[in-house]
């Protein structure tokens, strides 16, 4: 996406459809096309008259938020939050298929976690823990440590000194019109759609550093 103000929604990179039968078409159209494009526009609209901050990119916003004016940090921070979790979580999905996690991330996972089952499931607990809306993540530290967290409403790793590799938007805007309340089975289905091989790409990327 375009880094500096004016911010872009980008479009998906893939069809409205193509996520189905796991994520239905209505939910992603309305959730990239309505939801994500709220927040662009909402950034877009705070910056609009503080000239001297729309340099800023998406991650310095995030990560130096306490250097703008006080009156603008907070809606800053919801708001190129999330433009960025959501980007971050509509580029790691993909068409279902048969691709799994690939070495050498899998075996990474299977080191840290004990197996692939055992981190899929907690990476399931962990966004059924959300209280409200937020996100459950994968991120790497600084030292190439795995860790599986969740953050509050708009928050990213970022902020935290995380790398992100996944995420989960457990907001209920993500799963209502398919899954109603029932966020175990929208997880599930989630699992059959994300793009591991991206993950896993990332994952090895964020070690060779």
């Amino acid at each position: 996406m375009n880094q500096h103000y004016p911010f872009v929604n980008p479009p998906l990179p893939y069809a409205y459809d193509a996520l189905e039968p796991y994520i239905d078409a209505k939910t992603m159209m309305l959730h990239h096309d309505r939801h994500l494009q709220t927040y662009v526009d909402n950034l877009n609209r705070i910056l609009k008259n503080y000239p001297e901050y729309q340099s800023f990119s998406l991650e310095g916003l995030i990560l130096y938020q306490s250097s703008l004016p006080s009156e603008i940090q907070i809606p800053v921070h919801n708001n190129a939050g999330g433009i960025y979790n959501h980007i971050f979580f509509f580029s790691n999905l993909k068409a279902p298929g048969s691709q799994k996690l690939s070495l050498p991330c899998s075996a990474y996972i299977n080191s840290v976690f004990g197996s692939l089952d055992a981190f899929l499931d907690a990476f399931r607990k962990a966004a059924l823990s959300v209280f409200g809306s937020g996100y459950a993540w994968l991120v790497m530290d600084a030292t190439g440590r795995l860790n599986i967290i969740t953050t509050a409403n708009q928050d990213t790793p970022l902020q935290l000194n995380l790398r992100p590799l996944l995420n989960l938007d457990v907001w209920e805007h993500a799963y209502y019109l398919k899954h109603y309340n029932n966020r175990d089975d929208y997880i599930t289905d989630w699992f059959h759609v994300v793009d591991w091989d991206r993950v896993s790409s990332s994952c090895y990327t964020g070690r060779a550093r």
